[in-house]
C-alpha cells in the first residue's frame, strides 16, 4: 500500500538531490571570482542563475515536500526564500508575519503564493499578514486574471478535475489546508485578490 503522502515524499527526494549540486556549483562560481578576478557580465550572469536556481528549489522543498506537524521554517529563511525568488521576477512578496512559523502553514501560504501568481499576468505585490490566527494574503497588479473554477476546486474539489502542470499548487491546497486545519476564504475585486486561511 502506498503512503498517502507520496507526491510530497517525491518532491522532497527531489529537492534533497538538487540542492547540494547547485550548491556546489555557486561555490565553484564563486571561487573562479576569487582566482582571477573575473566579474565580467558572463559571472555575474551564471552567479544570478545559480542564485535563482537555489532560490527556487529551497521554495519548491517547501512547497511541494513532506511536512510535519512538528516542523517549523524560521522567518529569516522565509524572507531569504522570497527575496531570491523576486530577484529579476515580476511578483514582489511582502512578508508581514513575525518569528517562526509551523511548517504546514508556510507549505500552505507558498502553494497559495504560486495560485496568486497565476492569475497576475503583468506581476504586482502580494502582502502576507496575519489577523488574529487567520493567514491574509492580498495580492495587487494591473490586469488580473481569475480562474474560478481553479479557486472554486479548493474549496469544494470537484471529482475528476483535470489541473494543468501550471496548476498543480491548486490540485494539492485542499490536502495541504486540510493538513494544516485550515479553510480558505477568497474574493476578487477588479484590482486585487485576496485568500484567507
Amino acid at each position: 500500500m502506498m503512503q498517502p503522502d507520496l507526491a510530497a515524499l517525491v518532491g522532497s527526494r527531489i529537492c534533497h538531490d538538487l540542492i547540494s549540486p547547485i550548491g556546489a556549483i555557486g561555490n565553484g562560481v564563486e571561487l573562479l571570482a576569487l582566482t582571477d578576478g573575473d566579474t565580467g557580465a558572463e559571472m555575474d550572469l551564471i552567479s544570478e542563475s545559480v542564485q535563482n536556481a537555489s532560490a527556487r528549489i529551497r521554495y519548491f522543498r517547501i512547497a511541494y515536500g513532506a511536512a510535519s506537524e512538528e516542523q517549523s521554517v524560521s522567518r529569516a529563511e522565509i524572507l531569504s526564500i522570497l527575496a531570491a525568488t523576486a530577484s529579476g521576477g515580476r511578483i514582489n512578496y511582502i512578508w508581514k508575519i513575525a518569528g517562526d512559523q509551523p511548517r504546514r502553514l508556510v507549505r500552505a501560504a507558498l502553494l497559495m503564493l504560486q495560485a496568486l501568481e497565476s492569475a497576475m499576468p503583468l506581476g504586482g505585490d502580494i502582502q502576507i499578514t496575519q489577523d488574529g490566527d487567520m493567514w491574509v494574503m492580498r495580492a495587487e497588479g494591473p490586469r488580473l486574471a481569475v480562474d474560478q473554477e481553479l479557486w472554486d476546486n479548493i474549496t469544494a474539489p470537484q471529482m475528476g478535475f483535470r489541473y494543468t502542470a501550471a496548476h498543480v499548487q491548486f490540485a494539492l491546497l485542499p490536502d495541504v489546508l486540510a493538513q494544516a486545519q485550515r479553510r480558505l476564504q477568497f474574493r476578487h475585486m477588479s484590482d486585487h485578490l485576496i485568500a484567507r486561511f
